[in-house]
Order: structure tokens, then C-alpha cells, then sequence
């Protein structure tokens, strides 16, 4: 399985995850979509969209839950024909992230949840105590959005 990592100490924490809860394909991101880290994708392009994705519908859950009770929703389940995704969001000492995750028959809803929660202590545990810079800013959203709506002349 292919994993890659701009950040070395969630590299073996990713790998123990896909392989103990039989995942295909796992992504660990930033809120704004930029990756972290990927497992088990063979193509930039697959973890360009599945992170543009997955930073969305992060975005849309945390919106439901505000429009709903003022919480975020903590996770979000999709069941297709033939394969499952499990997004949920990670906490670390350093920064919050999400982990969009791929699974079919051989895995099971429980069995990610399971190791889900490994990985979360594994990632606390490892993560340096200093913040990294990101790579984008903390205002991107804002500023994104301010953008197109000069772009296409709403007010």
C-alpha cells in the first residue's frame, strides 16, 4: 500500500489504521482540504478530488449541525453499492484535522470506528508540540468567498 506524508510522525499511525481496520484508501487532511497524508490512493488526481470532497462535506456537516443545534455533526457514514466512506474529525495537540476514509466487505462500519479511535490516541500521542504554518490562510474561506462573490457581482 502507497503512503505518503508531508509530516513524517503521522506516517506510521496512518499505516497501522488502514492495515488493522482493512480500509482501502485513507486520507488524514486539514479542514481546508490540504493533505496531510494519504494511504492506498495511486493517483494524485484520486486524493486531489477525495480531498476537495472530503473538506466539503466537512464543511456542509459542521453547517447541518450549526443549522440543527448548534453542534457539528462528529462524524459522517455513507453506505454505496460497493464501498463505505467514514469521515470524521481528529483532534491533535497541533491542529484540528479530518480523516476521510475508504472501506468495502472486507471491513466493516464498527471495525473503522474501532481503530478510528486507536488512531486518534496514536496521532495525539505523536504529534510535536509546536503548530505548524499552514500552508494556506487562516482566513482562506473568507477570503475565497469574498472573492467569488466580486467575481460574479453578489452582494
Amino acid at each position: 500500500m502507497i503512503i505518503a506524508s508531508v509530516e513524517g510522525w503521522v506516517e506510521a499511525p496512518l499505516a497501522r489504521y488502514v492495515e488493522e481496520s482493512r480500509a482501502q484508501m485513507a486520507l488524514l487532511l486539514h479542514r481546508s482540504g490540504q493533505v496531510v497524508a494519504q494511504a492506498g490512493f495511486t493517483r494524485a488526481v484520486e486524493v486531489m478530488t477525495a480531498s476537495a470532497l472530503a473538506a466539503a462535506v466537512n464543511a456542509t456537516s459542521e453547517e447541518l449541525g450549526r443549522q440543527l443545534g448548534g453542534e457539528r455533526l462528529h462524524e459522517v457514514h455513507h453506505t454505496g453499492a460497493r464501498k463505505q466512506f467514514h469521515l470524521a474529525p481528529v483532534g491533535t495537540g497541533r491542529a484540528a484535522y479530518i480523516c476521510f476514509t475508504v472501506f468495502d466487505a472486507e471491513s466493516s462500519l464498527g471495525l473503522v470506528r474501532v481503530y478510528f479511535a486507536e488512531l486518534c490516541r496514536e496521532l495525539m500521542a505523536a504529534a510535536p508540540s509546536k503548530s505548524p504554518t499552514p500552508a494556506l490562510g487562516l482566513d482562506f474561506e473568507r477570503d475565497l468567498n469574498r472573492n467569488l462573490t466580486a467575481l460574479f457581482g453578489r452582494a
